[in-house]
């Protein structure tokens, strides 16, 4: 088989370990010009990758193997670690040629990420123009569109023809994130319309960027809330977004690789927040025992001191429960059913909210969907729970504490358990919402915690009501 042939017979994971290894054969080769070659024929990332599987003593060699511009693109592909390496290995005039070559917005994540004695160093190598632009940015509110966006990127004026912006896109967007979509600026840097390289291409030489640019532009300011920013993206289907000061000077964009950045980011603290963990800005790999202890415990307290009202519900009606012996086994099963089903809905709901789709005023429409789906769904639980206890726990299990009484007992306290839970479950993150906190704050363990006391309370009811303990 010819070489192309066995690559398509690979797939993509397979083909890039196979070139990992023929790095690695170079590499202990000494075979540094080969080496070379290969590398800057691969992508960023994949080298960022590969610098990374190789030992701490080599990585800086091979990174210097790497062209300016090549490295640069590699070590904004790395994480924190990494680069704290490379530039501890590297001379000021290199750290400075790497700084250089970054984009904006790169050398800022970077300066939030690397501890203080590094970023100094990184500072002080740095061109006065490229340090007081990385402050500039600094100064932004975290996740903000300030705080992610670069100033890199191509400006028209309204009277330039279509060769002549084509003329300026060649002169200076080498070094731009983005030369596909333009914006359109007036002598004061007030933002006026974009137009796509596609527009450009598509007309004659002399028309004017005027006749060409749409005026209805999306934009950000600076201090809005990156989450903000990404659902535009996804609303509008954006490539890339302006971002404007208070005055309506363009001072930056936002481009889609860093969208889905604050996508991952937004998702990965939800997340965190729906398991009853505070967000740790770091990757898991990268974060210590005791930091994990620290976002883990508060929460584990607070829901291990709530649950001190469930066991004292438990205590309470201990000796009422135990008058019927059959009902005690299903306790368990009863608070399981309500944290599930409302977890469900929280999750169904925190979602919606996060993209967009609900909004709090929507709550009464959201409590009606919840009611009938929470009907339907505990009616089933609670027939198909009815048919369960009668044939295999009565009959097949001859377990002779399991009654009609008693599975009507159960069955029913499934029903409103359900019903509670699932309405509990969607109320909370809206009500959240309401009143300015993240939705995920009213998330699966808070939620579990509430419907344990309230589905032993409705438990104990209905079986005063049927069994009359």
């Amino acid at each position: 088989m010819e070489e192309n042939e066995i690559l398509e017979a690979m797939d993509y994971e397979a083909i890039q370990e196979k070139q990992y290894d023929e790095l690695t054969e170079l590499l202990e080769k000494k075979d540094r010009k080969t080496l070379q070659q290969r590398l800057e024929e691969m992508n960023e990332f994949d080298v960022a990758e590969f610098l990374t599987e190789i030992d701490d003593n080599r990585m800086p060699m091979v990174f210097r193997l790497l062209s300016k511009e090549t490295a640069a693109e590699v070590f904004a592909n790395l994480e924190a670690p990494e680069q704290e390496r490379i530039i501890n290995a590297v001379t000021d005039q290199e750290l400075s040629g790497i700084i250089e070559e970054l984009y904006v917005d790169d050398a800022v994540d970077i300066m939030e990420e690397l501890p203080a004695n590094v970023v100094k160093r990184v500072m002080r190598t740095a061109t006065p123009e490229t340090r007081s632009l990385i402050n500039q940015y600094l100064r932004y509110p975290e996740d903000s569109a300030g705080s992610i966006m670069t100033a890199e990127f191509v400006d028209l004026k309204k009277y330039m023809s279509v060769k002549e912006s084509i003329a300026r896109i060649r002169r200076i967007g080498e070094d731009k994130e983005t030369i596909y979509v333009c914006f359109v600026t007036n002598a004061h840097r007030k933002l006026e319309g974009i137009v796509t390289v596609k527009d450009l291409l598509l007309h004659d030489d002399d028309m004017v960027i005027e006749d060409l640019m749409d005026r209805n532009v999306i934009f950000a300011t600076t201090t809005e809330d990156q989450e903000s920013v990404s659902e535009k993206f996804s609303d509008y289907d954006l490539m890339a977004m302006p971002v404007v000061d208070k005055e309506g000077r363009l001072v930056g964009i936002v481009t889609v690789d860093d969208v889905i950045d604050v996508m991952e980011q937004e998702a990965t603290e939800d997340i965190e927040k729906m398991a009853g963990m505070t967000p740790s800005d770091k990757p898991y790999s990268r974060t210590r025992p005791l930091e994990i202890w620290r976002n883990r415990i508060p929460w584990l307290m607070f829901l291990m001191l709530s649950a001190t009202f469930t066991s004292m519900i438990l205590t309470s009606f201990e000796s009422r429960l135990a008058a019927v012996a059959g009902l005690v086994p299903f306790i368990p099963m009863l608070m399981g059913t309500g944290g599930n089903s409302g977890a469900q809905s929280a999750t169904a709901v925190i979602r919606s909210l996060s993209l967009g789709d609900i909004e709090p005023r929507d709550a009464l429409a959201v409590i009606w969907k919840e009611w009938r789906v929470a009907a339907l769904c505990g009616l089933t639980l609670s027939v198909i729970n009815f048919g369960k206890m009668l044939l295999v726990d009565g009959l097949l299990l001859s377990n002779p504490h399991i009654t009609v009484a008693v599975a009507a007992t159960v069955s029913l306290s499934i029903l409103f358990i359900v019903m509670f839970a699932k309405l509990v479950g969607s109320l909370l993150p809206i009500g959240a919402e309401r009143i300015g906190l993240d939705p995920a704050v009213m998330a699966n363990p808070l939620i579990s915690t509430l419907t344990d006391a309230v589905s032993l309370l409705i438990y104990i009811f209905i079986a005063k009501m049927i069994l009359h303990i």
